[in-house]
């Protein structure tokens, strides 16, 4: 955060505990006119003179410099959660996660050869009163299973999974809307369609095999075993040609990951019961 935005809200927030500058000093043990130039946005100090700062008002470093954005994006996957609230939500949600992933997981099996039909013969394979909510079905439990994953990456301290799967749903969510307008306006060929599908989620889904592998000092070998399969899978879909491959690897693939989400949550609940 810069000055003076930085300055402006430390001020807000010393005024909101009810704290004058003489008060502030006395508890963080910055001097006065330290504290006075940084409300001023006269200086950019330290992160730790900061975290400093922010200890004595009592204030989380993290909550305090995320964006709007990103604490609006929290609320909306219910990630933000109070200190009032019991730690129990967490592997309730994360029930709920690898829950969804066994829908989906089982509704793939519908889905594929109704995607393939449309791609090779050019013709649904479903009516479209079973096919539109099959796709809102199924776009549903995944972000509910993919939600899973950046309440994981949260709760564990894993950046790079929180923005790749945060990037991976909001693919889907355009794919999807894909299939379902493509059936009244036809925008592109779906052979087209199927390359860009093939080509994104490769990229996407071979960065999160690497997060998937930086679980593995909390969850073992599960998350080894779980990354490198993403990383085979997602490569064979990135090689196009290779797609077929990489579609029977994906079956493995999902079930590895519900396991994933099954284990981070005996892992919290565990974590509740010592504290």
């Amino acid at each position: 955060m810069q000055q003076p935005a930085l300055g402006q809200r430390l001020l807000s927030l010393r005024q909101e505990k009810g704290l004058t500058q003489e008060e502030l000093v006395a508890q963080c043990n910055i001097s006065v006119r330290a504290i006075q130039r940084i409300e001023a946005g006269e200086v950019v100090p330290r992160t730790y003179t900061i975290k400093t700062i922010l200890a004595a008002l009592g204030e989380d470093f993290e909550n305090f410099t995320e964006s709007n954005l990103e604490n609006g994006l929290k609320k909306a996957f219910f990630l933000k959660i109070d200190d009032e609230q019991q730690a129990s939500f967490i592997t309730k949600h994360l029930k709920i996660a690898w829950i969804a992933g066994i829908v989906y997981f089982v509704l793939v099996f519908l889905e594929l050869p109704a995607d393939a039909y449309r791609v090779f013969e050019n013709d649904p394979l479903y009516p479209n009163f079973f096919y539109i909510p099959l796709k809102i079905l199924m776009l549903a439990s995944l972000i509910l299973f993919l939600r899973g994953f950046i309440l994981a990456g949260n709760i564990l301290n894993n950046y790079l999974l929180k923005v790749v799967v945060f990037i991976m749903l909001v693919f889907n969510v355009a794919f999807y809307s894909i299939d379902i307008t493509s059936l009244f306006f036809e925008p592109l060929d779906q052979s087209v369609i199927l390359i860009a599908k093939l080509i994104s989620f490769g990229v996407i889904g071979i960065l999160m095999g690497v997060a998937m592998i930086r679980f593995q000092k909390p969850l073992g070998n599960i998350a080894t075993i779980t990354g490198i399969f993403e990383i085979v899978t997602y490569s064979c879909f990135l090689i196009v040609i290779f797609a077929t491959g990489g579609v029977m690897l994906l079956i493995p693939t999902r079930i590895l990951e519900i396991i994933m989400l099954y284990k981070i949550a005996q892992l919290v609940k565990e974590k509740i019961k010592e504290s």
